[in-house]
């Protein structure tokens, strides 16, 4: 489990996954996240991959109760069919990726509705143990989501060795698939910014800093 932010999708009885409720208003955002993305996002897109998953699921019975970071660590020794495989890398991952993606945003201030950033001492020193500073920190991380062709994720994640890393993933990759724990992930699918920043991902990346509570 993630150590700093607990990322798990919802559930439901019987092994259902079901959509994470946001936890702030579709416009708590704004003006660096509009609402209108940030519905869709959640209503359409995330809607989407659980559906799909849950459909894929319905046929191993005894995956049901296997917590979904699990599955994706055990993805490539379970006994399943290929096509099933894949659409569980791609669902499952969509679904753990995006609860985590909510969870760690939030309004950029209290008169934007919201509670003062809750900052992560230990983690903002451990940053700067690895980095150097908060500043390259996010240098590289930005960099590293600006440079990811196409659609994907940036993450920070933690290793199995308890170090830190920063990378970038394909699609609806999650770091679970290489036995890594999420941190801090950033999506950078065009449907994460497009209607306000159309083709421009560094600005949308820039923005995204404001809302992101676990660092100053």
């Amino acid at each position: 489990m993630n150590k700093n932010i607990p990322a798990k999708g919802g559930s439901a009885s019987g092994g259902k996954h079901i959509l994470p409720p946001l936890p702030y208003a579709y416009d708590a955002l704004e003006p660096y996240i509009d609402a209108r993305t940030m519905e869709l996002h959640h209503t359409k897109h995330h809607q989407t991959y659980v559906d799909k998953l849950n459909g894929v699921l319905e046929k191993y019975p005894k995956l049901a109760d296997m917590p979904l970071e699990e599955i994706m660590r055990k993805l490539d020794s379970l006994p399943i069919e290929t096509a099933d495989r894949a659409a569980i890398k791609n669902h499952g991952g969509g679904h753990l990726n995006h609860s985590l993606f909510w969870q760690i945003m939030g309004p950029a201030s209290p008169s934007q509705g919201g509670p003062k950033k809750a900052t992560d001492e230990k983690l903002i020193e451990e940053i700067t143990k690895t980095c150097g500073s908060l500043e390259e920190f996010k240098k590289k991380f930005s960099e590293t989501a600006a440079a990811r062709f196409g659609s994907g994720w940036a993450w920070l994640a933690r290793k199995a060795n308890g170090q830190l890393e920063i990378y970038s993933t394909q699609n609806q990759d999650s770091p679970y698939l290489t036995n890594d724990t999420p941190i801090i992930g950033l999506d950078v699918w065009e449907h994460a910014y497009y209607l306000k920043y159309q083709n421009k991902r560094p600005d949308y990346i820039e923005a995204w800093w404001n809302v992101l509570k676990l660092l100053p």
